[in-house]
């Protein structure tokens, strides 16, 4: 399964999550033609080769009608419906399209909530806004050109203290940023500063499907894209890596309320049948304070979305929960012991150190029922058959 995993331990902003997915193609130049072939008005993108705290890495730089963000002349603002207008004619593929207006929704929907105003009556500063489309436009090519099947997170650092807006001096995360980030695991970090902004937040958002410590893969390209800022002793950049992830498992789970016992079992059977590696279930409390109950299923990377496809059809479930396992399992292998009464099938399982052997239990059932003998006799004449 093909992997992105980023690091965003230093946090995250648009133009670092960019120039970091940039690093990872074997020509960026090209790849920068192909995000100025968009044609986002009055946006030119240019990269650059910078190192921080003696690293290289990528440096994404993007201007409008020749400016920059943090060195405008510009003080005018734009509507949501002005931005959407925008976003509608870029020439992008279309799931591309729909990437970058639903993340710019979440935006909208995160600004909304923070001014505690609907979100047609939103007006953002012109710059500012054309950069962040530039950004999400940018990132969201170059992941679709990248194809990941995975794209997993650190949990991010959003650093602290206090950081100038237009609406005057905030807490940090600002407040837009915190609403992207909420469900998202975060940290504060040791650096008094604004370290994930609105607009690396909404990528994440978007695009992630797991925030875990780094999964077991096999690297085979990563890129540093590096921020504007310096810190002392701390490199200001994400580190992103792609590779081949380890052919382990995934685990899908979901939790219900409103299914009866007969409907469980008959779901777990059909999901076995439909060649899951493991499905079961656990008694869990709910919202409420009510019971339910956690139905698990593992099956291989390659079926899950198969599965995500069962799991919906034959549970009640709304939503499901997903996350790559690694594991560890023993050899198994299948065999047969002559008893006085006949042949019981049994499975072994070896490695690590250990070796077990187990019967198949419907021969040694099947055996003392014909025999009218004790099952223990049969497993007891089988043990030491096996030896």
């Amino acid at each position: 399964m093909k992997v992105l995993y980023l690091d965003c331990g230093m946090g995250i902003a648009g133009d670092m999550m960019t120039s970091a997915l940039l690093g990872l193609f074997e020509d960026p130049l090209q790849q920068v033609e192909k995000l100025n072939a968009m044609e986002i008005p009055g946006i030119s993108f240019q990269v650059e080769t910078k190192k921080s705290q003696g690293i290289a890495g990528l440096h994404m730089n993007v201007t409008y009608r020749g400016e920059s963000e943090g060195h405008s002349s510009f003080h005018s603002h734009i509507s949501i419906d002005k931005i959407r207008s925008i976003l509608q004619g870029l020439k992008v593929p279309e799931q591309v399209r729909e990437d970058i207006i639903s993340i710019y929704d979440d935006i909208a929907a995160a600004e909304s909530k923070a001014h505690g105003i609907p979100v047609e009556e939103i007006h953002l500063h012109e710059l500012g806004a054309m950069d962040a489309i530039a950004d999400i436009a940018a990132a969201s090519l170059l992941l679709h050109e990248l194809g990941p099947e995975l794209v997993v997170s650190s949990p991010v650092c959003v650093g602290y203290g206090t950081v100038k807006t237009a609406h005057g001096t905030l807490p940090v995360p600002a407040p837009a940023t915190a609403n992207l980030l909420e469900g998202i695991p975060c940290f504060a970090g040791e650096t008094e500063s604004e370290m994930c902004t609105p607009t690396g937040a909404a990528l994440l958002r978007h695009y992630v499907h797991q925030f875990t410590p780094m999964p077991v893969m096999t690297i085979e390209q990563h890129s540093y894209g590096l921020g504007t800022k310096e810190f002392e002793h701390r490199l200001n950049a994400v580190h992103a890596m792609s590779g081949e992830l380890h052919p382990d498992v995934i685990e899908l789970s979901c939790n219900v309320d409103d299914m009866t016992p007969e409907s469980i079992a008959f779901a777990l059977d059909q999901l076995m049948q439909e060649g899951a590696l493991d499905a079961g279930w656990t008694s869990v409390g709910m919202k409420k304070g009510r019971p339910g109950v956690r139905i698990d299923l593992l099956c291989r990377p390659e079926d899950r979305d198969r599965f995500v496809d069962l799991m919906f059809r034959h549970t009640t479930t709304i939503g499901l929960r997903e996350t790559v396992c690694t594991r560890d399992i023993l050899s198994r292998s299948e065999g047969v012991v002559e008893t006085t009464w006949g042949p019981v099938r049994y499975k072994r399982s070896e490695g690590h150190g250990v070796c077990r052997i187990k019967a198949e239990y419907d021969d040694l059932s099947s055996i003392a029922k014909c025999q009218n003998i004790p099952l223990d006799v049969v497993r007891q004449e089988f043990e030491e058959r096996s030896k």
